[in-house]
């Protein structure tokens, strides 16, 4: 079993790790020199990839990929599919199972009603729908192939290094009040742990990866406060809050996220909701990465 993700950021050096630890061969990509060092630290074998081209030993590698996992945002096209183009065969003679990091976001918004899998999807954003195409060039590369291709779509990514604490001790957490807007979440640890689930169980098709808890963002701030005994920020009005254009366009999505499918496949999130997730990151002292 080899395993080869394209980019290894913040999610996928969690893939990575959920397979790592069980000692299987494990690649992984990224753009700088530096990441490489610490890819290879963590025994990821790393290989550099600017999304151009596909160096002489990263195609090497893929010989005998038998799990590719692809991570990197598609931008105006997905750089992986159109690189393997037609050679996608050639390149990945072993392939067994693909898994593509999609986003909640593709499915725009519902004004705060529930989302399923089978819900039709109405993106906002031009990354959105960049995602949309993304997800159908790799389960069609999955039926062509003839190997189960799995979408995971992910909402909101925290944990580790990455969370309302490291925004609280920086400053920079606001609490930002928008009438009845929800967003789901998801702790790194479980998008390592589902994406191992998928491929061990050859699964194929459209899954969220999402907690059990869709709240108010300003909730989150509010919980994270209280554990490190802290005064969270004032409230501030979404609508005369000062934000970037990305920041805004995610307050104009809103819905819940529902996880029945993957929990109906089988699989079990070791952090389910916000709270008890929180709350373990502050007790363990990990929340600073």
């Amino acid at each position: 079993m080899h395993v080869m993700i394209f980019g290894c950021g913040f999610s996928g050096t969690a893939i990575a790790k959920a397979f790592t630890d069980d000692g299987v061969r494990v690649s992984g990509t990224t753009r700088s020199a530096e990441k490489m060092e610490t890819l290879s630290r963590d025994g990821i074998e790393a290989f550099l990839f600017d999304g151009e081209t596909l160096e002489n030993r990263l195609r090497e590698a893929l010989a005998d990929v038998t799990h590719l996992v692809q991570s990197i945002a598609p931008g105006k096209a997905d750089p992986l599919l159109r690189l393997l183009g037609e050679d996608g065969a050639a390149l990945l003679p072993r392939l067994e199972w693909i898994g593509y990091l999609s986003t909640v976001g593709v499915y725009g918004d519902h004004k705060g009603t529930w989302v399923t899998e089978e819900t039709p999807c109405v993106p906002v954003s031009g990354r959105s729908k960049e995602r949309l195409e993304a997800e159908d060039g790799w389960l069609a590369m999955g039926e062509k192939r003839g190997v189960p291709a799995a979408v995971l779509r992910l909402s909101g990514i925290y944990g580790p290094g990455r969370n309302a604490f490291c925004n609280l001790e920086k400053g920079t957490a606001r609490r930002l009040i928008k009438k009845d807007q929800v967003f789901n979440r998801i702790r790194v640890e479980d998008i390592g742990a589902a994406t191992r689930f998928l491929s061990e169980h050859r699964l194929g098709g459209i899954y969220n990866i999402t907690d059990d808890r869709p709240g108010p963002p300003q909730d989150v701030i509010v919980e994270a406060a209280r554990l490190m005994d802290v005064e969270p920020p004032l409230e501030q009005a979404f609508e005369t809050a000062e934000l970037t254009p990305m920041a805004r366009s995610f307050y104009g999505e809103n819905k819940r996220v529902s996880n029945a499918k993957l929990k109906a496949a089988g699989f079990k999130f070791s952090f389910p909701d916000y709270l008890m997730s929180l709350a373990q990151l502050w007790r363990d002292e990990r929340w600073r990465g």
